[in-house]
């Protein structure tokens, strides 16, 4: 039996959203090469949420990318496993970019390892600033996010949920619980 708790609601997400977009302003909001990248899929939504906000309080266009990381991912290990393929688009020079990675979930790391590599695959930017919607800890690769909308302590039998109006017609996240694995 799983059962799944609320850890934000639709509103609890939407302000949460508005506060990290009103931190990379203050850190960044000055900085003309600014751009974003959302990692596929709830990444890139939650990436495109983001920018509406920062060019409604910058008064400029921010650019904005979306970024397939799944060719560059570790754990592909059974060949008979087929990785789903989603797209790249960056509209933008990467190179001497302030870039904003933005992430459903930080877990292990290696999403985000595997987003810096792609990312370093169409040029060198500047910085590159990790925002995650969720940070759940269990890293196994030192990577921390610079911008952190909840910190949510999980065990590794427990999976965190993000779920999008655009994918799942609802704005929800919520912790699944079960059997621990540990």
């Amino acid at each position: 039996m799983h059962e799944c708790g609320t850890i934000l609601n639709s509103r609890e997400l939407g302000r949460t959203l508005e506060r990290l977009a009103m931190e990379v302003i203050e850190r960044r909001g000055e900085d003309e090469s600014l751009a974003i990248i959302g990692i596929q899929r709830r990444g890139a939504d939650l990436a495109d949420r983001l920018k509406k906000t920062l060019d409604r309080e910058l008064d400029r266009e921010v650019p904005l990318g979306k970024l397939d990381i799944n060719l560059y991912r570790d754990d592909w290990t059974d060949p008979s496993t087929q990785p789903t393929i989603n797209f790249t688009e960056i509209p933008f020079e990467i190179e001497g970019a302030s870039i904003i990675l933005v992430d459903d979930v930080l877990f292990s790391g290696r999403t985000v390892r595997a987003a810096l590599e792609a990312i370093l695959d169409y040029g060198r930017p500047k910085r590159v600033e990790l925002l995650a919607l969720i940070d759940r800890g269990l890293r196994e690769l030192p990577i921390q996010a610079d911008y952190v909308g909840k910190k949510v302590k999980t065990s590794k039998g427990e999976h965190v949920n993000v779920m999008v109006q655009e994918r799942d017609a609802e704005d929800k996240v919520c912790l699944v619980t079960g059997k621990d694995e540990d």
